[in-house]
């Protein structure tokens, strides 16, 4: 009689794979909160896809997920490492060197990732390192198991077949005397088998134990002694010299805000992890074509005439209704006043201004010195500036796009032309001039609403900054354009307020709206992607009445 081989599932293998390499990340992440929270191989390598990704990839990215696009892609390299790892463990139950390689290379890609980040230094080696050693230890660990779990069912079959084999030499009855348990083979009794059961503890132990070690990984990574700086700061803001940021104009169009708070407004960067830049260790250096460099510390800019003035920020990225603006309080040192000290190269263009993360935006030279409020912002809100949007330090320029002006953590100022050099987003398709275009949008009612027949209002807000809106219309299903009534604005620096009262009649109805800047120039219904230089079309929406 023959039993055929008892041996683990293949995909016992994969398993012994994921395990190793969720016990690697949890290990990387740990390693990373001592070292640095950017050096985690997770983060280290996200970032270089950042970098390299298509800029098709990044728009798409944004239009699914907004804000949230940074914990997508974090969690689809997870989906994919694991994806590969499951590979690399069944490759390695027959050849374990090919799991190990793999392992190694993996390591490899991490610690580059990490060495070549701005601001690294060699210790940002250590975590793709330690995250390698453990993701090798442990695919080592649990495919010998796995070994033995085979050869354990191996010898038990050859042992049934000698039993068997013993039974039928005595007639085919073994014979027992009562109260004995049956003959076991010498080598079971030898050589106790390890169990599946074992080997699936073990390889969800090291899962689990990796998920924890991450968690705990994050969250002491995002310990450190910038928020208690942020919260000192506080009490040292100064004044704004001259009249403070206007008085904020009402609304009285329930649930539309002038002002957007800090903790809802909009965040789009490179950045997988926020930087945590200490005020004591900040400075930032002017330089590049100017005849007199300047470096001041976070105290020396503190102490500079500073105003206060509210400005609408927006993304390129925003899509035709889309969210991705905001208006806020800014608080910071006029940046025309700090490029008057450096006395500025005539023929230098541009304004490179530097992230201490490494990213760069190209701002014309002429629009930081035309007399706008152009800021080094170190208030939101009348609040230290979060450390998610810029703490300490921030560029505010009214009147264009974040990606050309609104550079966060800010750490160097460079002086050069557009000829010499493109910023970061330059070379991946999108314009090196980006004037914010006019835009205007529906906030009440929202798209899909059903709303009761009647007197209604209609209302949202519209954008031209440093041109400042003048008209906002409604149509109603192609109808005939009327003009909506607007709020009061701090400065044409901001988004306004609107609002149109609408006798809405039974049915499906359609909703369109768009703005006229002080030049008189009409938004445009042609409607273009965000790429290369902001979306244009109108805001169309459809409602029901009932």
């Amino acid at each position: 009689m023959t039993t055929p081989r008892t041996a683990a599932p293949r995909w016992y293998a994969a398993a012994a794979g994921v395990a190793a390499a969720a016990a690697a990340l949890g290990a990387g992440e740990i390693v990373a909160a001592v070292v640095d929270a950017r050096s985690s191989p997770l983060i280290a390598v996200g970032g270089v896809v950042i970098d390299k990704v298509p800029e098709s990839g990044k728009a798409l990215a944004i239009r699914l997920f907004g804000t949230n696009d940074k914990l997508a892609l974090e969690i689809g390299t997870v989906v994919l490492v694991c994806a590969i790892a499951a590979v690399f463990g069944l490759l390695s139950r027959r050849r374990l060197w090919v799991g190990l390689v793999g392992f190694g290379v993996f390591g490899a890609i991490s610690v580059a990732a990490g060495l070549t980040r701005a601001g690294a230094s060699i210790a940002w080696a250590a975590p793709g390192l330690v995250a390698a050693g453990v993701a090798m230890a442990v695919l080592w660990q649990l495919l010998t198991l796995l070994d033995r779990v085979d050869a354990a069912g191996d010898r038990s079959n050859e042992s049934t077949r000698v039993a068997d084999t013993d039974a039928v030499g005595t007639g085919g009855t073994a014979t027992v005397q009562q109260g004995e348990p049956p003959p076991r083979p010498r080598e079971w009794i030898r050589t106790p088998a390890p169990s599946r059961r074992l080997f699936l503890q073990l390889s969800a132990a090291a899962a689990a134990g990796g998920a924890v070690l991450g968690y705990l990984g994050h969250l002491f990574g995002q310990l450190s002694n910038v928020n208690s700086a942020r919260e000192a700061i506080r009490a040292k803001l100064p004044l704004p010299s001259g009249h403070p940021a206007s008085p904020i104009p009402g609304s009285d169009v329930a649930g539309l805000s002038y002002v957007t708070p800090n903790n809802v407004f909009y965040r789009i960067d490179t950045a997988l992890v926020v930087p945590k830049v200490d005020p004591a260790d900040w400075t930032l250096t002017i330089g590049g074509r100017v005849g007199k460099p300047l470096q001041l510390s976070f105290d020396d800019l503190l102490r500079r005439p500073m105003i206060e003035r509210f400005i609408t920020l927006a993304c390129v990225s925003n899509e035709i209704g889309g969210d991705l603006i905001g208006n806020a309080s800014w608080l910071g040192v006029p940046i025309a006043d700090l490029l008057d000290e450096v006395d500025p190269d005539p023929a230098a263009d541009q304004v490179v201004s530097w992230s201490v993360d490494g990213f760069s935006a190209g701002t014309p030279t002429a629009v930081l010195r035309d007399g706008r409020d152009a800021l080094l912002a170190v208030a939101m809100n009348g609040e230290p500036l979060p450390v998610e949007h810029g703490f300490p330090v921030r560029m505010v320029v009214p009147g264009l796009y974040g990606y050309v002006s609104a550079t966060k953590w800010l750490s160097k100022l460079e002086l050069t032309t557009f000829a010499d050099y493109d910023a970061y987003w330059i070379p991946r398709g999108w314009a090196q001039q980006a004037p914010i275009k006019t835009g205007s949008r529906i906030d009440r009612p929202r798209r899909g609403d059903q709303i009761s027949a009647g007197d209604y209002v209609v209302a949202g807000v519209a954008w031209a900054q440093h041109r400042g809106i003048s008209t906002v219309e409604v149509r109603v299903d192609q109808g005939p354009w009327q003009t909506a009534s607007l709020s009061m604005v701090a400065s044409i620096d901001t988004w306004r307020l609107w609002s149109w009262r609408w006798n809405a009649t039974p049915g499906d109805h359609v909703l369109e709206v768009r703005a006229t800047d002080n030049a008189g120039a009409v938004q445009t219904d042609r409607v273009a992607p965000p790429a290369p230089d902001g979306a244009t079309g109108h805001h169309v929406i459809a409602v029901q009445v009932s």
